[in-house]
């Protein structure tokens, strides 16, 4: 059976690490998209680390933080010691920050987030322009708004799907759509409105080795076009690809195998915004590059489609799962469903804030603009403060458009 495979399995890890002469725990983890009734992580005991987990020296207990369980505390609820009232917390990130402002035990708080990603500064700081329009709009309706988070594609939709947030303002409705359906689908979120139309995705080469005929994916199976692309001498070419668990990577890991270029590519998997900056850097000093990029970014503005790069074709539509969607814009096939940008909200959170979800239904805003903001942030204007000001630019601009979205969503609101 399974569980006796399993338990096959865990022995032999055990014996490796005793061999070792390792402290370990075998703690119990969360299976997360994956599944099952039954995760396991092998932990070494140390001073340092990537990971936090609690155990008893005393038992065989042991779990990762996430699925730690704890004793509930005994006794009744204490009364309220005062009455509600909205307080604000202006840059308290932490519960800890919170209680400190508020002069109450940290035990009595608890954190609710709205959730909003994606790109973060060196400050772990939030420069997705759109969410911080949003967010303002919904101040101006007179929401009390948290600090946005960042998070990853994958794991912004699980808090979604599973209560930790209320909304996202970064939804790709073809892109993350198996990430849509794995957290739960339309039984408890809804995508709400068109943020951003027509966003697209795709592989992108320097002009130079565009205009010498490398023009299409595909062309990257001979390993004598692939070579020109190598980055790091093994002969293969290097694609800056996508930051793992983003819905892209999902999609180029599928194209390798499905164009046959798995002999001849490798894909470059990390941060995104380290690794296109390497790419970047080369382009720059005259060197051929290959690199997965999409549209609304500031990388647009930097390599300039047309002028410094451009748009691969590939040899036809193949997507992840049996997927169907319209990959062809402008005649060229990129591979990559042409894309909509759209809110996902709880839909008990759009029950209660009608008003609400009547601004996400209405909100759009322009990929271009989206385009020019990335842009500016990525040129320096990256702070928290920098971003709030682009905000309230855009919206002073656009004064009577944003006007029109407050109107109906406090009509909504009646």
């Amino acid at each position: 059976s399974a569980k006796a495979s399993y338990q096959v399995m865990a022995a032999a890890y055990r014996r490796i690490f005793d061999r070792f002469g390792l402290t370990y725990r075998a703690v119990a983890a969360d299976s997360g998209a994956i599944g099952g009734d039954l995760s396991e992580e092998f932990q070494v005991i140390a001073a340092t680390g990537e990971d936090a987990i609690v155990y008893c020296p005393n038992s065989d207990y042991a779990a990762n933080i996430e699925k730690a369980e704890a004793l509930a505390p005994q006794g009744p609820r204490p009364a309220p010691s005062m009455p509600l009232a909205k307080v604000h917390t202006p840059g308290r990130s932490t519960c800890a920050a919170v209680a400190e402002q508020l002069g109450t035990p940290l035990t009595t708080n608890v954190k609710s987030i709205v959730l909003a990603t994606d790109e973060i500064n060196e400050n772990d700081e939030i420069v997705k322009s759109q969410v911080w329009l949003l967010l303002r709009a919904l101040q101006e309706l007179g929401y009390t708004t948290a600090e946005p988070v960042e998070a990853e594609y994958q794991t912004m939709h699980l808090a979604v799907g599973g209560g930790d947030a209320d909304f996202t303002a970064n939804h790709w409705v073809t892109l993350h759509d198996a990430f849509f359906q794995e957290s739960g689908g339309e039984a408890v979120m809804s995508r709400v409105g068109v943020l951003l139309e027509g966003a697209l995705q795709g592989y992108m080469v320097d002009k130079a080795s565009y205009d010498a005929g490398i023009t299409d994916l595909g062309m990257l199976k001979d390993p004598e076009v692939a070579k020109r692309f190598d980055a790091d001498g093994d002969g293969k070419a290097d694609l800056v690809g996508c930051t793992p668990g983003w819905g892209c990577e999902r999609v180029i890991e599928h194209q390798l195998t499905e164009f046959g270029l798995r002999d001849t590519v490798t894909h470059n998997q990390g941060s995104y915004q380290a690794i296109i900056g390497d790419a970047i850097a080369r382009h720059a000093n005259g060197q051929p590059i290959i690199y997965y990029n999409w549209v609304p970014y500031w990388v647009s503005g930097v390599l300039v489609p047309g002028k410094d790069v451009e748009w691969l074709s590939v040899p036809y539509s193949s997507l992840p799962d049996g997927a169907t969607a319209n990959t062809v814009f402008e005649g060229k096939n990129l591979g990559f469903a042409v894309d909509n940008v759209t809110v996902l909200a709880r839909n008990d959170f759009l029950a209660a804030n009608p008003a609400a979800k009547r601004l996400f239904e209405v909100a759009k805003i322009p990929v271009n603009d989206v385009s020019a903001q990335a842009l500016a942030i990525s040129k320096g204007a990256d702070s928290t403060e920098e971003i709030w000001g682009l905000a309230d630019k855009w919206i002073a601009d656009n004064r009577a458009t944003v006007d029109g979205w407050l109107a109906e969503a406090r009509a909504a609101a009646k």
